[in-house]
């Protein structure tokens, strides 16, 4: 790896730190400059601006938290499947909870916009969702319906707890959240199962 490589992946790591820390108000580009140990215009080399720097960290999360949930395996249930997917979203949200909010839910440059760009599988978080809604309705066992707004409902009744979670309008443990979740999408569920 190049100086400038190295360089670049130092300062990503620096915003993703800051990020992950304080939250996105936090990372200025003269910030990461400072603490990288670079001047704030040799930053400029690397990144054209902060709203770059910040593209750059949310890809890259999107790629991370595609790990926290693999794909479901097809011995599953449905509902195991939706179970499974639903979370390693979870899962991501309470590990990374200032980078979950920016990502999800902070108004920001950039980011997907329903239909088109999930349509387009832009999305590698929800495309896991759709991917499994899709394979139950060629099987015959979800009703034939958009897959898409499927996927979509699925996944904002779990972001849906999650931010009320991440408001503290929740008084459970972690567990108990969970758990009431599971319960909260097995009633969705069942209104979808043939």
């Amino acid at each position: 790896m190049d100086g400038s490589n190295q360089t670049s992946q130092h300062i990503y790591a620096t915003a993703l730190r800051i990020l992950e820390a304080e939250g996105p108000q936090a990372v200025t580009m003269r910030r990461v400059a400072k603490d990288v140990g670079i001047t704030p215009m040799a930053i400029y080399h690397h990144f054209p601006g902060r709203e770059a720097l910040l593209n750059a960290v949310v890809d890259s999360e999107f790629e991370r938290l595609t790990a926290f949930f693999s794909p479901p395996n097809g011995k599953r249930s449905f509902e195991a499947a939706m179970i499974h997917i639903m979370d390693g979203y979870i899962d991501y949200a309470l590990a990374h909870p200032r980078i979950f909010d920016y990502v999800f839910s902070a108004p920001r440059p950039g980011a997907r916009r329903y239909p088109d760009d999930f349509r387009a599988r832009r999305s590698p978080t929800l495309n896991v969702t759709a991917d499994a809604v899709a394979a139950w309705m060629r099987l015959g066992k979800l009703r034939r319906d958009d897959v898409w707004e499927i996927a979509m409902e699925l996944w904002a009744h779990a972001h849906g707890y999650l931010a009320l979670w991440r408001g503290g309008r929740f008084h459970l443990s972690e567990e108990e959240f969970r758990k009431l979740v599971h319960r909260s999408l097995r009633r969705l569920l069942h209104g979808l199962v043939r």
